[in-house]
């Protein structure tokens, strides 16, 4: 004969066991929608260029030197700053030295606001360089 009390044990047992439920929560974070400028101009010699974009919301912003030249190897700096008086004012650390390419060469966390992104002649151009920049932004 079964004991009564280990039957009503393993009873309580079986049914605590089927009404657990382990489960996992997936938490998703919205992803923050990225605006893509696209910027082109002239860098005299010994000059600079900037130009402005508005960041919507606390993000990172990327900047990237996708073409420059002639000649094409050409070095170049990059500046991220905050628009000014008809200037960009360079944020400390955040500016880079080198050609173009595919990668961004700055990226930098913004607040909302009007910032700049600056090229300039770093003393080796022989001729007036034409670029292209892209910046991704909040």
């Amino acid at each position: 004969m079964i004991n009564s009390g280990l039957l009503l044990a393993a009873v309580l047992t079986l049914a605590a066991a089927a009404c657990s439920k382990d489960t996992a929560t997936a938490t998703t974070t919205a992803s923050t929608p990225r605006t893509t400028d696209t910027f082109t101009g002239v860098v005299p010699i010994a000059g600079s260029a900037f130009h402005s974009f508005t960041v919507s919301q606390t993000g990172q912003v990327d900047a990237t030197l996708t073409s420059a030249g002639p000649p094409s190897t050409i070095v170049m700096g990059l500046t991220i700053g905050a628009a000014a008086d008809s200037k960009c004012v360079g944020f400390a650390g955040a500016s880079a030295i080198g050609p173009a390419g595919t990668a961004p060469q700055l990226s930098r966390t913004l607040s909302p606001g009007t910032d700049c992104v600056e090229v300039h002649d770093i003393g080796n151009e022989t001729a007036p360089v034409t670029y292209t920049i892209t910046v991704t932004h909040p």
